[in-house]
């Protein structure tokens, strides 16, 4: 019963009798229900990577943490308080992110070198989102309460991306991408502080770069002392890093020496202008104002610790403003862990970097904390401070917490301006220095141009469309690329080897670009009625018309037309033939020769989808109808079994014993016809017997088809692969893949080789016939 019901089935579906082994999705299920215990415990180990290098821990290790976490925890309480104002919020929020974010990522890092706490360009996107919200419902929320709901609900969508193990997304944003985005940010960030800077208000700092640029040159008539703190301060932290790198080039005995110089130059300068600050301002207070902006109280402790109120209307408000705000949370701290994961020599895990950075922020809304995530400037600084581990961040925490609990009343006097000068200097960085810009020129000039308009977009209107245009030109040019692959058609060369009596054959394009390889060499095509044809890309819905078209030109282009046409009448030509002069058709058509094969090279070819499958089908049939007989198409190196067992749905690499070898009916047809396999009647009459040969009943002749590629002969004139061992290398069951270009084209050519005249199809006989 059960093997009627699966053979009724099978002619439903006109499965072929002879099922050739293939990869099954059971095969591709098992691959994730092996072991399910291992697995799960796995997993759930890989979620804390702590465990596997706590165990390890030791006073060397120590010793380097101590170090570069107080050398970090140093830099970023001024900074945090400096990004802080960046986001239009008060200066112990800074604080709060930092203590979380240096805390809480040392537990699920898998990097040691990132210090996570607030960024400039994470602070200027909560400042805008800031915006938005009080533009939309005016005094309804908090600025502090929509920065906590940010870091919540962001964190946690990053945090279900890791989960998910859908880090690879973040692929999908390439470098100069990433680096118009960073520049772009970083000139409005630095715009918008050169007003602070010069002490000049009375203009929107959160308008277009350009604008807040052009006001601020407006208002300098308007500059006030804050000017004297803010240049100053901006001026010697620039000298101070210049000096330091100078005598390190001159002293390098003491280059480590200068190193913590240079490192401490923010926490220097922001202490000596506190100070002159303090000295100035409490003998020029006017009605209780001072001269200067200054940041005044700051919260000892932890105010603001406790559960986090998130409303639910809030989060719909926020919602325009989420997609933005998470790749902007997710995507420059991977970029800064992969970095320095290359440069020190290790391997971090994406999935759990973004798992690292969810916890950190959707706990960090406990203590009040705003959207934290990866610092390059603060990385750097932890790697060449020569860091041992991730427990780094215990000791830069401890730091934050002396300075909320013993520093905050010093902090009542700290310049703005000073704070201005801060960021300036620490966002200037950010942008790509002429070098790196050329570079991308160098490398890809379409890369080049998505960089620059990623600046331009950010300078002339928002963070948010600088992201968005920065994604969007990237998918665009990742799928124009699939779209638009440059196949190739190859022809043969032959190397000689200078101390060896030996050569080989390799195939190169028939036209050989002259900045690939020296155009002096002669190119030989294949042989007569052989295209050999080379994918640089996966055979997919977007370019396989784009092939199919290449394909079928060059075979019509350089092939003899099967049937004669000369004697064809005009209303029996088909619409689209045009026709020629029939000398110069028929003259035309015979100076071309037979078409026999088709090779294509898979080498390239990582994927291929339904509509790929149905254009070699198309392609097939199209030069079959050109050709007026069967075409065999050979296919080399196909090293997938998903991309094996899809052209093997398609007709394509098997023998059958049908008299419609070549007639499969199609994969995807946009109409149903039925008996699609019997397009041509003239085709029809052909029949393919045992052994594979091709044969003609009326023209009394045959033509072979080779099983596979050749290394060696055997005695019954099949051409086989055969490895160091016992067995053929390639499957038996599919003597049109072959291992490689060379044994493919040399398969195809057996059918050149002159073979016996008969008169039926029974004569002819096969392998292991008497």
């Amino acid at each position: 019963m059960l093997t009627a019901v699966k053979k009724a089935c099978k002619h439903i579906v006109r499965a072929p009798d002879e099922d050739v082994p293939v990869v099954s999705p059971q095969d591709w299920a098992r691959n994730f229900t092996r072991d399910p215990t291992q697995r799960a415990t796995a997993y759930v180990t890989s979620l804390f990577p702590i465990l596997g290098w706590i165990t390890r821990y030791n006073f060397g290790w120590f010793s380097g943490d101590i170090i570069a976490g107080l050398t970090v925890g140093i830099v970023l309480v001024p900074q945090s308080m400096s990004y802080a104002q960046i986001a239009t919020l008060p200066p112990e929020y800074g604080l709060y992110s930092s203590f979380v974010g240096v805390l809480v990522y040392c537990f699920f890092a898998t990097s040691k070198d990132v210090s996570i706490g607030p960024v400039a360009v994470m602070s200027l996107t909560v400042a805008q989102i800031i915006r938005y919200i009080n533009t939309s419902h005016p005094d309804k929320w908090g600025g502090p309460q929509i920065a906590t709901t940010v870091a919540f609900v962001c964190g946690f969508i990053v945090l279900g991306i890791g989960l998910l193990r859908l880090g690879w997304l973040v692929e999908f944003i390439p470098a100069p991408a990433v680096s118009g985005f960073m520049t772009g940010s970083a000139l409005n960030i630095v715009s918008g502080q050169l007003p602070g800077l010069m002490g000049i208000s009375g203009f929107d700092t959160r308008a277009a770069t350009y604008e807040v640029f052009i006001n601020m040159l407006k208002g300098l008539p308007r500059t006030k002392l804050d000017a004297a703190f803010g240049i100053t301060g901006l001026v010697s932290l620039y000298f101070i890093r210049w000096a330091c790198d100078r005598l390190t080039r001159r002293y390098p005995s003491r280059a480590r020496l200068f190193f913590f110089f240079s490192v401490f130059r923010n926490a220097f300068v922001i202490v000596v202008l506190t100070i002159a600050s303090w000295l100035y301002c409490r003998s020029h207070v006017t009605n209780g104002k001072y001269p200067i902006k200054i940041l005044q109280t700051v919260p000892s402790g932890f105010k603001h610790i406790g559960q986090p109120t998130i409303d639910p209307e809030l989060v719909k408000a926020l919602a325009p403003q989420l997609p933005v705000a998470t790749i902007i949370l997710f995507l420059e701290h991977i970029a800064i862990s992969k970095s320095f994961g290359r440069v020190n020599g290790y391997k971090i895990n994406p999935n759990q970097e973004l798992i690292a950075i969810g916890v950190t922020n959707t706990i960090g809304t406990l203590f009040g904390a705003y959207p934290a995530t990866g610092s390059f400037s603060r990385s750097a600084l932890q790697s060449k401070s020569g860091v041992r581990s991730p427990a780094s961040g215990l000791f830069s925490a401890i730091v934050v917490i002396v300075a909320l609990y013993g520093l905050t009343p010093a902090f009542f006097w700290i310049p703005s301006a000073g704070l201005s000068a801060v960021i300036i200097h620490a966002v200037a960085d950010l942008v790509a220095s002429p070098k790196q810009v050329y570079s991308f020129w160098r490398v890809s000039p379409v890369e080049f141009v998505i960089w620059f308009a990623s600046v331009l977009v950010t300078v002339f209107a928002t963070i948010e469309d600088g992201i968005y245009t920065s994604v969007a030109a990237s998918l665009a040019l990742l799928l124009i690329r699939i779209a638009r692959p440059r196949g190739q058609f190859l022809g043969r060369v032959t190397l000689h080897y200078t101390k060896e009596s030996s050569s080989r054959d390799v195939y190169i394009p028939l036209k050989p670009n002259k900045f690939l390889m020296n155009s002096e060499v002669k190119v030989d095509p294949p042989s007569p009625g052989i295209v050999v044809y080379r994918f640089e890309e996966s055979l997919l819905y977007p370019n396989s018309s784009l092939v199919n078209d290449a394909i079928v030109d060059y075979v019509k282009g350089h092939t003899k037309r099967g049937k004669d046409m000369t004697g064809v009448k005009a209303s029996d030509r088909p619409w689209n033939d045009p026709g020629k002069n029939s000398n110069v058709e028929a003259e035309d058509n015979e100076s071309k020769p037979l078409f026999h094969a088709v090779v294509l090279d898979f080498s390239a070819v990582s994927h291929i989808d339904t509509t790929g499958i149905q254009a070699l089908i198309d392609t097939r049939m199209e030069v079959e109808r050109w050709a007026d007989r069967p075409i065999e198409f050979h296919f080399a190196t196909v090293l997938s079994p998903w991309i094996r067992r899809a052209l093997i749905a398609g007709g394509f690499g098997v023998r059958s014993n049908s008299g419609y070898t070549h007639f499969h009916e199609e994969i995807a047809p946009v109409t149903r016809y039925h008996d699609q396999y019997i397009a041509d009647p003239e085709h029809a009459e052909r029949v393919v017997d045992v052994v594979g040969r091709v044969v003609d009943p009326e023209a009394g002749m045959s033509s072979i088809q080779i099983n596979t590629g050749s290394t060696r002969s055997s005695s019954d004139g099949t051409v086989q692969l055969v490895p160091n061992g016992s067995g053929l290398l390639m499957l038996p069951d599919t003597p049109f893949f072959h291992l490689d270009l060379e044994s493919a084209v040399k398969a195809a050519e057996k059918e050149l080789s002159p073979t016996p005249s008969i008169l039926d199809a029974g004569s002819v006989k096969g392998p292991g016939d008497d």
